[in-house]
């Protein structure tokens, strides 16, 4: 028996029964996952020989089919139709839920800046922060916006009287609910150890945009309400101040 000395792998890696070779890559600073793939694509395709082909696995698997089925675009549109329609069907009313949702791009444009001045990516988890901001900003209008409507019904005041009526009863617990659940996200803001980039992306967007929607869209909010209101009463034709109800009074005529 002759013995000799070769290299070789300690495995032989196997996918779907054929021999392969696994590739872990990441992406450049300032480029996205899809980028990369792309990336790759285009060099296997230039220098591999025929009869040769790849498949992912793992989170580059899950990327490839999400970009295969519904957009991201639509799936915002798809989150705001349902959170108008629930809101409809809360206040009864095709107006007032305007005034709710358009806090919406304020606090999205908080979470994007947030996003680019910490040097992050718009990835995955990016979006999914997006979607919580929909009804974590629609939740600070709402406060308002249900009051304003209750003091506009009980008659005496104009809208924008309701407005502010509404903006200074519920300021102080839209500040307590807002920066608690803010101060709640700073573990993600600066989180460490394995995973840690996907959660650091998430409390960036979060707690950016629900900076924006605290300190910027809650002074806005008075100000949408007071004019979707307005014309919409133009609009049905009704007075800007609603007539109190006549007291009843028992006695002697």
């Amino acid at each position: 028996m002759n013995t000799r000395t070769i290299a070789a792998p300690e495995f032989s890696l196997r996918y779907n029964e054929y021999q392969s070779a696994q590739i872990n890559a990441t992406a450049a600073p300032g480029f996205s996952s899809g980028q990369a793939r792309k990336a790759l694509e285009d060099v296997f395709d230039k220098t591999m020989p025929a009869g040769m082909g790849y498949d992912y696995m793992g989170m580059s698997f899950q990327e490839q089919k999400a970009e295969q089925g519904i957009s991201a675009g639509a799936i915002f549109g798809l989150s705001f139709l349902f959170v108008f329609l629930i809101l409809a069907a809360l206040y009864e009313s095709w107006t007032l839920p305007l005034s709710v949702l358009l806090g919406v791009p304020i606090a999205v444009f908080g979470g994007f800046m947030t996003l680019y001045l910490r040097n992050y990516e718009n990835d995955v988890y990016t979006q999914i922060g997006m979607i919580m901001l929909i009804g974590l900003s629609a939740k600070n209008a709402i406060l308002i916006v249900e009051f304003a409507k209750t003091e506009f019904e009980k008659g005496g005041k104009t809208v924008a009287q309701a407005a502010l009526a509404g903006a200074r009863i519920r300021l102080r617990p839209i500040l307590m609910t807002a920066f608690a659940f803010i101060f709640g996200c700073i573990p993600l803001w600066a989180a460490g150890g394995a995973g840690a980039a996907s959660r650091r992306i998430l409390g960036t967007v979060v707690i950016g945009g629900m900076l924006a929607a605290t300190l910027i869209a809650v002074f806005l909010i008075p100000v949408t309400f007071d004019v979707i209101e307005t014309l919409s009463l133009k609009f049905r034709g009704k007075h800007a101040i609603p007539a109190r109800e006549p007291a009843v009074s028992e006695g002697n005529d």
